[in-house]
């Protein structure tokens, strides 16, 4: 196949943290909302002259200092992100938001926290840290509705001065929705039985939406989805369709290895991915706004931290549906190394899905 016309524009942004469009839109006037974890309700880190930035460490190499703080027995992601953020390498931040998605990630944040590795010469600088839910039910979706009203909106309009109104959340979740309807439809030509986008291609595009302000790339994405229309298969058949499982697989070079095997990774469900990640919010008229997102956070939430046995079960039907629905021969659960949420639920996936 000839190489989509963006790709390595894309794959440029990637190479680090601190990317040329987060740059651009800093020079813009915009606040850079950073977190690093997928159960924080990104619409809400959006609002006004705010854009999310997840964070992530690319081209990582000795993680000692972040290990002295943190220990060699806690995953590598959040020692990754540590290191990064002693080295300055999230200056860039004007804020983080941390979910308590797992005990790991809040104690990485913590640690950038107490070591002041962000912020400097910024007054305004917060970090926030907010109790999500364990259960997918009513008390769960009104926790997080109140979380994120004391731990995004909040502290977004006090110290930013951010417009947190019911309009402008709704704005948010248009300008969300026009990026997740993108990459699905992007997505949708993995379907294929002779797929004219690799695995490792729509990665690239997919991990983009969570590294860069959205608005700077909505085009290009655009772009890419004319382009496919007309692009042509490669002949050589794969040898297997794979299902990919996991948590924080933000490094494309995995997709590639997988696929330079000759397996085609056809789905993702893990925590950059588009599954569930990049599922459109639907709003009604009958609600506000931010209890929908609360809903569909919560409702829709396919992390492990979620204990409920609907949910436990719940997680092992989509990933089977998936596999299903785009006709794969297999499915790589991936565990992130220390990663005990995780841990479970591959042990759990390899068994049942069997």
């Amino acid at each position: 196949m000839r190489e989509l016309k963006h790709l390595t524009y894309f794959e440029n942004l990637l190479q680090q943290a601190n990317n040329a469009l987060i740059v651009q839109a800093k020079k813009e006037g915009r606040i850079c909302v950073a977190y690093p974890c997928e159960n924080v309700p990104e619409p809400l880190l959006n609002l006004d002259r705010a854009f999310s930035i997840r964070l992530f460490a690319p081209n990582t190499g000795s993680m000692d200092i972040a290990t002295y703080y943190m220990t060699n027995l806690l995953c590598e992601p959040s020692r990754a992100l540590l290191e990064r953020a002693i080295e300055g390498g999230f200056n860039f931040a004007d804020c983080v938001i941390a979910p308590d998605g797992c005990t790991m990630m809040n104690r990485c944040v913590e640690n950038m926290e107490l070591l002041h590795t962000m912020g400097k010469g910024n007054e305004k600088f917060f970090h926030h840290y907010m109790e999500l839910p364990l259960k997918g039910d009513e008390n769960g979706i009104e926790l997080c509705k109140l979380q994120c009203t004391n731990h995004i909106l909040k502290p977004l309009a006090e110290n930013y001065g951010i417009d947190v109104s019911e309009q402008s959340i709704r704005k948010a979740v248009e300008e969300h929705n026009r990026i997740c309807r993108l990459i699905r439809a992007i997505g949708e030509y993995r379907r294929e039985e002779r797929p004219r986008i690799t695995g490792y291609e729509f990665h690239v595009l997919t991990l983009a939406t969570y590294v860069c302000p959205k608005y700077l790339i909505a085009d290009k994405l655009e772009d890419t989805l004319e382009e496919l229309k007309s692009r042509e298969a490669e002949d050589k058949p794969w040898r297997a369709r794979v299902l990919m499982v996991g948590s924080e697989v933000d490094d494309s070079g995995l997709i590639k290895l997988i696929e330079d095997c000759g397996a085609y990774v056809c789905a993702d469900r893990f925590c950059f991915g588009s599954f569930p990640g990049r599922d459109p919010i639907e709003l009604n008229d009958r609600e506000d706004a931010l209890t929908q997102i609360a809903r569909h956070y919560t409702m829709g939430c396919q992390c492990p931290r979620m204990m409920n046995m609907e949910k436990v079960y719940g997680r092992k039907q989509y990933v089977n549906d998936l596999a299903r629905e785009y006709k794969a021969d297999g499915i790589i659960y991936e565990q992130v190394k220390f990663c005990d949420p995780w841990a479970y639920e591959r042990l759990l996936g390899s068994v049942m899905l069997r």
